[in-house]
């Protein structure tokens, strides 16, 4: 482990058990057979997009209720993926900063999805080990979590970060156009 990065830490904060946020949190949880499913992922995925402003300009102060916005709609696996090719060059320390706080106050049943986006960022930032412990957090979240198994073979199998970089830029627009233009 580095230096810089045993200090990272990605210990629940007390906001991730209160009631009147988890109740907030899963007002916005989707589900598959919910109504309008296409029109509430475009919600997802803009939120995302303001969140990423809204940190950008305000650090950790950013809006609860985006906050718990963004946390319940991350339970849906499209607008995952998408919140999974936001970051860039440019925005990787604004995105590495807010999922990092996302996963500290994600609530039980919601921190497999943002523990997943943190490990990504750890990965492609070169630190196998913060990498694999967001990765612990999502297994003892949900351990049959799909994109959890995926991320710990591809970590595993040694591929280099710039490729999986470049692999989940190349999927981004496809996602993108999954959302925005169905």
């Amino acid at each position: 482990m580095t230096t810089e990065n045993m200090y990272v830490s990605i210990t629940p904060l007390p906001l991730s058990t209160d009631p009147e946020f988890i109740e907030c949190v899963n007002t916005f949880a989707l589900r598959p057979d919910m109504d309008d499913l296409n029109l509430l992922q475009r919600d997802g995925a803009t939120a995302v997009i303001d969140l990423s402003m809204q940190f950008a300009d305000r650090g950790y102060q950013c809006d609860v209720e985006l906050v718990s916005q963004v946390l319940g709609r991350l339970m849906d696996i499209q607008v995952r993926d998408f919140a999974l090719g936001t970051h860039n060059v440019k925005t990787f320390d604004i995105y590495w900063n807010m999922w990092l706080y996302l996963l500290r106050v994600a609530p039980t049943g919601f921190v497999a999805p943002v523990a997943c986006l943190f490990a990504t960022l750890a990965y492609e930032r070169g630190d196998s080990e913060l990498a694999y412990r967001a990765l612990d957090r999502a297994t003892a979240d949900d351990p049959k979590y799909s994109l959890t198994i995926l991320l710990r073979r591809v970590f595993g199998s040694g591929w280099p970060a710039a490729a999986f970089a470049a692999m989940r830029v190349e999927l981004h627009p496809k996602v993108t156009a999954g959302i925005f233009e169905s």
